[in-house]
């Protein structure tokens, strides 16, 4: 896989740090996104801590995932129309009191009940994250230093991924399940609120637009990334899944939140590398590369089940994983019509979720077969992310010079 670094100098991610707002915006963000790492992998220890089954805890969690897929396209083009400011507080206020809700009931004894307030909280998901990767343009207007700031992004969410099953399982272990969906009240909040505050989230959006009731969705390039995307989601949710079948396996709960933890720390040593020397090729064959090193780094998690080494394997293809999601959203930003930046990223991270949802929920169908069966969905969904971005990289590569794009 060609990894040359190069050759021009261009900003690095602490030249985009030092630019106004950036690293308050940056912070509160990654904050307030913990409870989508934390959630998940919480509301399946809760059931399971409550007695009840591996797939009544997968499908809360699915639940979770797909209502926040859903909500983040619709909120992305309210912020498109509005301001983040107030979309991001309104919406933080229900996901909180969803999931203050959450720590309250038992999960297992009211599964009805667990799941209505689970789809509240996903719905409710403040659009940080796509509003943040809509200001990035504006935030950093030189063009050459984007491509820094969008790899910072992708690097420090890893960070969140590294953190949040850990947190969860810790707050599981330690104290309990309910004090790690609390926990996610309290980080969704706090993190929103950071960012409300700051000027940025009031700047008033380009008010020119496609007008198309489809809006980004026109694009057909951004359809083939939407479609690759949402494998990687399957990947992902399976992924989650994956930890726990091991946990039950081996009896160390710790295992539920070491794997995923893995593969954010080899994305974060993937970035931080990736962004020291970036890649001499065209962005769509960045994207490709990208995908194809993931996925085939993925494919040994398939052959074995023992704790020590699918920990180590789980961060190989991790070095892939944040050059994939910094090229997918540089991509998704050049392929949306003008005006459409934010709704254009929800959609990346939305199909992403209906991934983890599918992905989930598959994996928590095959997990009374054993950790081999589960482990078969994410490296077979990793696969398809890349054999899909292989058949059509037509469709991506006019993204390959930039263009001026509103906020």
């Amino acid at each position: 896989m060609p990894l040359t670094p190069a050759r021009s100098s261009r900003p690095r991610m602490r030249d985009v740090l030092a630019r106004p707002h950036v690293a308050a915006m940056l912070a509160g963000t990654l904050v307030g996104r913990l409870p989508t790492a934390m959630a998940p992998i919480a509301l399946l220890l809760a059931v399971r801590a409550d007695g009840g089954p591996v797939l009544l805890g997968g499908a809360l969690a699915a639940c979770y995932g797909l209502a926040a897929a859903i909500g983040q396209p619709l909120l992305g083009r309210l912020v498109d129309r509005t301001l983040l400011a107030p979309v991001a507080a309104a919406s933080a206020a229900v996901a909180g009191a969803a999931f203050t809700a959450l720590a309250l009931i038992g999960c297992a004894d009211h599964p009805m009940a667990a799941a209505a307030l689970a789809v509240l909280a996903g719905a409710a998901t403040p659009p940080l994250e796509a509003g943040l990767r809509a200001l990035w343009p504006r935030l950093v207007p030189d063009p050459r230093a984007q491509h820094a700031a969008y790899t910072l992004d992708s690097v420090s969410q890893e960070t969140v991924f590294v953190t949040g099953p850990l947190l969860a399982t810790g707050l599981c272990q330690l104290l309990s399940p309910a004090a790690a969906l609390a926990a996610c009240a309290l980080a969704g909040a706090s993190g929103t609120l950071a960012v409300a505050l700051r000027d940025p989230a009031r700047w008033a959006p380009n008010r020119r637009r496609a007008g198309h009731w489809a809006g980004p969705l026109r694009s057909r390039g951004l359809l083939l990334l939407l479609a690759s995307m949402t494998l990687l989601g399957v990947n992902l949710g399976a992924f989650n899944v994956l930890g726990v079948a091991l946990a039950d396996r081996h009896a160390s709960g710790w295992l539920t939140g070491l794997l995923p933890a893995a593969l954010a720390v080899g994305s974060l040593i993937g970035g931080l590398a990736y962004a020291r020397s970036p890649w001499s090729m065209p962005l769509a064959r960045q994207l490709l590369c990208a995908a194809g090193g993931y996925a085939i780094l993925f494919a040994p998690l398939a052959f074995t089940t023992l704790p020590t080494a699918l920990v180590a394997l789980s961060a190989c293809p991790g070095l892939y994983l944040a050059p994939l999601l910094a090229n997918a959203f540089i991509l998704s930003d050049r392929l949306a019509p003008p005006g459409t930046a934010t709704e254009a990223a929800a959609w990346v991270i939305a199909v992403i979720g209906v991934g983890q949802a599918l992905g989930t929920a598959l994996a928590s169908r095959l997990a009374e077969h054993g950790p081999t069966a589960v482990a078969s969905v994410p490296v077979l969904a990793a696969a398809l992310a890349a054999a899909v971005l292989l058949a059509r990289t037509d469709l991506l590569a006019s993204t390959d010079t930039p263009r001026e794009k509103s906020a």
